[in-house]
């Protein structure tokens, strides 16, 4: 099967307090397949997170390529790789980047205006059905009242909103409670199941446990890449 992603001999690196340089990824290669919930594992610092930014197009690889459907990422401009990442690519945060004055439903609704002068009712009945699978009002005041566990999941609706082909993911179930995390884990699987390239960065076990592949880093470097019976 072909892969929708693929990172080949990617390597970057990034200052240190003294001026010196640090590898962040060392020559990972990496493919990531439609319909597969892919989990990327490893210590802190490992690199986890700069090659999931890496896969979105928004750490450009001092050397290798990032491949999406024959296309490198690594040769296109910023311009063409924010839009490459607006069509393709449904992304949550770590730190969850919201706006904190809007409220969840104006979130959720941040990528379709990027498309769409006025949004269509089809995606704003959308994004009310996402947050409702979720577990959260549209309307309920700015999304800063709410809890971390609540942003989080405003956070995973938005990069659903527009149905993209690929959604990556850095520690989604991070800040839920176990109901909560396993309800996100369950809903990252379902969206893989229906043909997606699904890529988390995870320390969490119940997560992982649910991976077609898993990826483990240790100073920038691949140690282990296994497809699971999951």
């Amino acid at each position: 099967m072909k892969p929708t992603l693929e990172a080949v001999a990617v390597s970057t690196t990034f200052a240190d307090a003294g001026g010196g340089r640090i590898a962040a990824l060392d020559k990972v290669d990496a493919r990531f397949l439609p319909g597969q919930l892919s989990v990327i594992v490893g210590p802190s610092g490992s690199g986890k997170s700069t090659l999931l930014h890496a896969l979105a197009g928004i750490v450009v690889p001092e050397e290798g390529r990032i491949v999406s459907d024959a296309v490198d990422l690594s040769t296109l401009d910023e311009a063409r790789r924010d839009a490459w990442r607006l069509t393709h690519c449904g992304m949550v945060f770590q730190d969850f980047r919201l706006i904190d004055e809007l409220d969840a439903l104006a979130n959720t609704l941040l990528p379709a205006q990027f498309k769409h002068v006025r949004v269509p009712t089809a995606l704003r009945q959308r994004a009310q059905s996402l947050l409702t699978e979720f577990g959260l009002p549209a309307r309920s005041g700015p999304v800063a009242r709410l809890s971390r566990g609540e942003q989080q999941r405003v956070a995973l609706a938005r990069a659903m909103l527009l149905d993209p082909p690929v959604l990556l993911a850095d520690e989604a179930t991070a800040s839920l409670d176990a109901e909560n995390g396993q309800r996100i884990a369950d809903a990252l699987l379902a969206v893989a199941r229906t043909g997606k390239t699904v890529i988390a960065v995870t320390h969490d076990d119940k997560l992982s446990a649910l991976a077609d592949q898993r990826i483990m880093l240790k100073a920038g470097r691949v140690v282990t890449a296994e497809q699971t019976q999951a």
